[in-house]
């Protein structure tokens, strides 16, 4: 367990922030959560959105109405500290050599964005992004998506021109899967579950369907 200072609280709407905290030698691979402690020593896990590149700790959490520790989390300021857990978790998003899917609801977009921002420079094969959120507000990182991947954004609880009404496992049928792809889910288990069936019955192997149910 160590201990980080917080660097600042970005908030993206009335729910979902990223919290930023100054990284020192804490150490961690793309894919990995932190399991972060309240005050109180209540604690709860979270998946890592920062680059292992980047000098900072990223984590994008919904503040829940019952939420304590989302909660208290959401009240840090610039120099309060919080404890936190060594990185841990299997999930290992990557860019290869062939196409890559990502689909993500809510914050389940984080070890994306950390897969991301790790790979600005070297992606050299199509990065599709399936990404559902409430509303436009509470999509994070919109700006890097749109530069890093062909972005299809779904959105269930406004209607816009530009982009999908309805949750992001409505707009599957729509998306042209590519040969040999390998396919990154994470978000809530409904949505993982409801899409890696979907993927199968098009063909999909689940040798190539790799998922991880977010922490909010």
């Amino acid at each position: 367990m160590v201990t980080l200072s917080v660097q600042k609280v970005r908030w993206y709407s009335p729910d979902i922030f990223e919290l930023s905290l100054e990284r020192g030698a804490y150490d961690f691979e793309t894919g990995e959560c932190a399991v972060l402690l309240d005050e109180s020593g209540d604690s709860r896990p979270y998946s890592i959105a920062s680059a292992p590149s980047e000098p900072v700790l990223r984590f994008v959490i919904r503040r829940l109405p019952e939420g304590a520790v989302s909660g208290w989390l959401s009240q840090r300021q610039p120099g309060d500290r919080i404890r936190v857990s060594p990185p841990f978790g299997e999930f290992r998003p990557q860019l290869a050599d062939h196409p890559v899917v990502l689909i993500a609801n809510g914050v389940g977009i984080a070890p994306f964005l950390s897969l991301l921002r790790q790979s600005e420079r070297v992606a050299t094969h199509p990065v599709t992004c399936l990404y559902g959120v409430r509303t436009v507000q509470e999509a994070v990182e919109l700006p890097l998506l749109q530069r890093m991947t062909t972005l299809h954004l779904a959105v269930s609880r406004e209607q816009t021109a530009e982009h999908f009404y309805g949750r992001v496992t409505a707009m599957m049928p729509n998306i042209q899967l590519s040969e040999g792809a390998s396919y990154y889910l994470c978000g809530s288990g409904s949505m993982l579950n409801e899409i890696a069936r979907m993927l199968h019955a098009r063909g999909v192997p689940f040798s190539r369907i790799y998922t991880e149910v977010f922490f909010r």
